[in-house]
């Protein structure tokens, strides 16, 4: 599925609903490849899905939080290099989710920036 639209039109709040929807009903995994996200942004991301029990808080443990999202940036400030292998490190994350029985769905934003 391709996701396309402006800035500021909530493509991304769409993919965290989803995340939080797979982890919370479904009890899947996810994985979310930001290529060329700004540093903010991958941050905000972060601590967003630890204040919705979507990923443990390191600082904080919760035994009863398990994390279900696995986030993989290659941010604008990074190398080409780098930033382009963030989809393939995120589908290499999301295989081995499948290679351990689990529902798995991988989110690449912005799939325009790995071209």
């Amino acid at each position: 599925i391709g996701l396309f639209g402006g800035a500021g039109v909530g493509k991304t709040v769409l993919i965290q609903e989803l995340i939080n929807n797979v982890a919370k009903a479904h009890g899947g995994y996810s994985v979310f490849a930001g290529v060329g996200e700004r540093t903010r942004e991958g941050n905000d991301l972060y601590h967003e899905f630890i204040e919705s029990k979507v990923n443990a808080d390191p600082h904080n443990p919760d035994p009863s939080v398990k994390s279900k999202c696995a986030l993989v940036f290659g941010q604008m400030n990074e190398p080409p290099g780098a930033r382009a292998r963030v989809g393939l490190t995120g589908l290499t994350v999301a295989e081995h989710f499948r290679d351990q029985g689990q529902d798995v769905l991988f989110f690449v934003d912005n799939i325009f920036r790995f071209t």
